[in-house]
């Protein structure tokens, strides 16, 4: 059974930063691409960052490019996800995916359940 689990999340103070971290298992993890995601209240889940399955290559999405940092560590079958100078509007549950392959392609086939990030000012 391949499962994901986020960890990480709480509840912050806005500027402060964050790293999430999702643990995968029951997948051979480095030969996958990964992806964040975040759906924040009242709205639909976005996509937010993803790497190849060696780290090489990284994808974020408009709005937290600059902010927001995608990592992985092969050896120990996590990917990270950093958040600089958070805001509240950054409030949200944050879900990591697995790729179908190794390579960006926007095709996840598992989820995991989320961690919530709620940032006060």
């Amino acid at each position: 059974q391949v499962q994901l689990v986020e960890s990480g999340g709480g509840l912050v103070q806005a500027g402060d930063s964050l790293k999430l971290s999702c643990t995968v298992s029951g997948r051979t993890f480095s030969s996958h691409s990964m992806g964040w995601f975040r759906q924040a209240p009242g709205k639909e889940r976005e996509f937010v960052a993803a790497i190849t399955y060696s780290g090489y290559y990284t994808e974020y999405s408009d709005v937290v490019k600059g902010r927001y940092f995608i990592s992985r560590d092969n050896a120990k079958n996590t990917t990270y996800l950093e958040i600089l100078s958070l805001k509240p509007e950054d409030t949200a549950v944050y879900i990591c995916a697995i790729g179908t392959t190794g390579w960006i392609t926007g095709q996840y086939d598992h989820w995991g359940q989320g961690t919530q990030v709620t940032v006060s000012s």
